[in-house]
């Protein structure tokens, strides 16, 4: 059960959620949230009941010790809000949690419950998945929608996936049913080195999901991280020549798919993130954000309509 005792009113609230489990390669994006949560100094205040969704033998308890006395941390999905501050203020709905074992409908009705009291106007889901895509180039960033002309206002894919999917891809199939708009942000993580954690994917979503927001994201000690992975997997791709031959063959590949990208447009949107960082605030112009339209409170059915073969991203 969702307590919202204490959330103050918010101001054009985002709900921005990741999950660790099959739609979080290199824990790409679950560690995006907890940096946002790191930096504005997000509170949890209400946290969903563990035993309603999630399998302690899959997702086992910790015990730890607080002054002596032995406590237990249980696995579940937990909410904060953080406000960013600036010319245009707006707060950040923040979802943290772990793809839950059972029952999904219900799962994602709790949370539209939520969204609705706090009057959520975007829902912002961060994935990842492994792909063929070399370490040592931009890591590849697809921005999803069921909503086409949310894809049209905001430049998404109008996602056409089928096939498996995960908590991120029936989480926004029940957006759309009960009317609330939601984007889906995956980023490539190469499989040859899925391992977490992977800053450069991190830094790559939230990257994007300034974009997506108009806010500014503060970065702290990622840009370091992502250039000091990138070093470390350069040199261990060195050492196996295999490996290395492969990671060339990845890159002729990449280049030659992505040789229309490096065009005004994206000149454009590099440039203008470079202002936002140098001036600490929005570019020249950046005229009104984007609103998508106002979410309809979910309907006593959703859950029937949320199913498990929702669309996601994994293609």
């Amino acid at each position: 059960m969702i307590e919202l005792e204490g959330v103050p009113e918010l101001i054009d609230p985002v709900m921005v959620a990741a999950f660790e489990g099959w739609n979080d390669a290199g824990d790409a994006a679950s560690t995006a949230v907890g940096h946002l949560e790191r930096e504005w100094k997000g509170e949890v205040f209400a946290a969903l009941d563990a035993e309603d969704y999630y399998d302690f033998q899959v997702n086992r308890p910790t015990v730890w010790m607080d002054a002596g006395v032995r406590k237990i941390t249980w696995p579940t999905t937990r909410l904060s809000v953080v406000r960013v501050g600036g010319d245009k203020p707006r707060d950040l709905v923040l979802v943290r949690g772990i793809e839950p074992s059972m029952r999904w409908r219900s799962f994602c009705n709790e949370l539209l419950g939520f969204a609705h009291e706090l009057g959520v106007e975007l829902v912002v889901i961060l994935g990842a998945l492994l792909g063929d895509t070399p370490h040592t180039r931009p890591v590849p960033i697809s921005g999803t929608t069921s909503d086409a002309d949310l894809a049209q206002r905001m430049d998404l894919e109008e996602t056409k996936y089928e096939g498996p999917t995960g908590i991120v891809g029936v989480l926004q199939e029940a957006c759309t049913h009960a009317g609330v708009p939601a984007v889906s942000l995956w980023a490539a993580v190469p499989h040859y080195v899925s391992q977490p954690p992977n800053p450069k994917a991190t830094l790559a979503l939230l990257n994007r999901l300034e974009d997506l927001i108009d806010v500014r994201i503060p970065l702290g000690e990622l840009p370091e991280d992502a250039r000091a992975w990138q070093v470390g997997v350069d040199q261990l791709a060195a050492e196996d020549t295999e490996v290395a031959e492969y990671v060339q063959t990845l890159e002729e590949a990449r280049d030659t798919a992505e040789l229309p990208e490096a065009s005004g447009e994206a000149i454009a949107r590099e440039f203008e993130r470079y202002l936002r960082r140098r001036d600490g605030g929005a570019p020249p112009d950046p005229g009104e954000r984007t609103r998508p339209p106002k979410p309809q409170k979910p309907s006593e059915d959703t859950s029937e309509d949320a199913s498990d073969d929702g669309e996601s991203s994994e293609e």
